[in-house]
């Protein structure tokens, strides 16, 4: 019965553009065809297509042309992907094969400097995210972005994604294995985020304040960070103290900064 329901929820003119879609598999016009098939279900302003592997910066596979890639962007895929919930919810493997942005941030993501440095400049009002295992180390992500004229996804349009998104995983595959050394040009990362905040400040911090610096910097509470350390939040305080005076910093701007300055450094010792 969810199959039938499923099937009535796409319109003979998207199985049309199913079939188009599928005979551009084999061809670099494939992104472009999928980004015309996915604006058919749901309404959106911008749409990212990108790869994460593990040791590896993300590779950006649609809109391939780096003249359409903004600043924002650039500094995103470089350094900032560190930080961001999705890939770190694709890291811990908690990903949905569908989801919002909202539904997966801290409850602190908005406060993060990160969020405010880089995130915010996207100018979004709503992220859905189809994700996809491309192998065992490979993850593809496709997010939809919609400002604030457009507002929130729409209950139907979640549904129609829900209900294609068997097909279009299957496809996407198809799609990697035919043509991914087009788009291999691996450029040398800073790592996985577990080992890149693991020596941030190492020789400086104790372990449990870089732990809660880790936790900080991708934007949970002061609450969260006591919840998911199992500490008081007056710990929590005090290690955040302890943080800014070893650091010799009095925002988490300035931490931000010397982060990213961290993993500029872990690119000069790799390359």
């Amino acid at each position: 019965m969810a199959s039938t329901a499923n099937t009535e929820l796409i319109s003979p003119e998207t199985f049309k553009e199913l079939a188009i879609l599928v005979n551009h598999l084999r061809v670099p016009s494939f992104p472009n065809i999928l980004e015309n098939f996915l604006s058919g279900l749901c309404h959106f302003d911008t749409i990212i297509m990108v790869t994460y592997k593990a040791s590896f910066k993300p590779i950006i596979i649609h809109p391939k042309d780096r003249s359409e890639h903004s600043p924002t962007l650039n500094m995103y895929i470089n350094q900032a992907y560190i930080l961001d919930p999705l890939f770190n919810s694709i890291q811990q493997g908690t990903t949905p094969n569908i989801s919002r942005l909202v539904d997966m941030a801290p409850d602190s993501f908005e406060d993060t400097e990160y969020y405010q440095t880089c995130y915010k400049k996207f100018d979004l009002v709503d992220e859905i995210n189809l994700t996809i295992a491309l192998d065992d180390n490979t993850t593809c992500a496709i997010s939809l972005g919609r400002k604030r004229l457009m507002g929130s996804i729409k209950r139907g349009e979640m549904i129609k994604l829900k209900a294609v998104y068997p097909l279009l995983e299957a496809l996407i595959k198809q799609f990697w294995l035919a043509q991914s050394r087009d788009y291999l040009e691996y450029v040398p990362s800073h790592g996985p985020i577990k080992y890149a905040l693991k020596t941030f400040a190492s020789g400086v911090l104790t372990q449990r304040e870089q732990e809660v610096l880790g936790l900080i910097l991708r934007g949970h509470s002061s609450k969260a960070i006591a919840e998911t350390l199992g500490i008081s939040a007056g710990t929590v305080k005090v290690h955040r103290k302890n943080i800014h005076a070893r650091l010799d910093t009095s925002t988490q701007s300035e931490i931000f900064t010397l982060f990213l300055n961290h993993l500029d450094e872990m690119d000069k010792d790799r390359n």
